[in-house]
């Protein structure tokens, strides 16, 4: 599906559900994509990116933003602690701080470097076993110390379960942050990011409905 019917699908649930032109963000997740899908999508203008992976990122969007200036990398995947400064000297967005060990490692180098991505706390809606994120229980006290380490958490984000209604997920998370006074929700993918923004999506993640198919090796 091409760049702009996504763009345009965007813009008709914003109008419908009452939400300002323009209030949610597409961030167009290239995490195994070929690099021609990649450019193509960066010819077209868009500048605003995820991927899930350090590793992969880095190996090819130093090189992408000499090319085209303006790029916004988010980091929408689980981040390992010893990957944490490669991490922040990478990504202008950190969308998966999820524990404390990472949070207190995150304040250490931005101390230490004097740099800090903007921040999001993943939070784990289905409390699923196999999937990173604080619970919604413990979301409000990991937020508080997020605070006091000198953190500024912007925004929250989500991957509800497969196979449930995810407008229930996107709900929950929209309470949590109405609650801690935050203002960006991250989610909403490529089969479910209408619902995500008639619940207050900020940012929508999509991916194989921009680029098509991931190609896994």
């Amino acid at each position: 599906m091409p760049l702009s019917d996504i763009q345009d699908r965007i813009a008709k649930e914003e109008a419908r559900v009452g939400r300002i032109p323009g209030a949610t963000t597409l961030i167009a997740v290239s995490k195994v994509q070929p690099l021609e899908r990649v450019v193509d999508v960066l010819e077209q203008g868009h500048r605003v990116f995820g991927e899930n992976k350090v590793q992969e990122a880095a190996g090819k969007w130093p090189d992408l933003r000499e090319s085209f200036p303006g790029v916004e990398l988010h980091l929408i995947g689980p981040l390992q602690t010893n990957k944490t400064r490669q991490a922040m000297a990478l990504f202008d967005v950190i969308q998966t701080v999820d524990r404390p060990k990472l949070a207190r490692t995150i304040a250490r180098i931005a101390t230490e470097d004097g740099h800090c991505p903007r921040l999001y706390v993943q939070v784990n809606t289905g409390e699923e076993d196999q999937k990173a994120g604080v619970s919604p229980a413990e979301a409000d006290d990991f937020l508080a110390e997020c605070h006091a380490l000198g953190l500024k958490i912007e925004g929250l984000m989500c991957i509800p379960p497969a196979g449930e209604e995810p407008s229930l997920h996107f709900a929950l998370l929209a309470k949590i942050a109405k609650r801690n006074g935050i203002d960006n929700l991250s989610m909403g993918m490529s089969s479910d990011f209408e619902r995500a923004i008639a619940q207050g999506a900020t940012h929508v993640r999509v991916g194989s409905a921009i680029f098509g198919e991931r190609a896994y090796d």
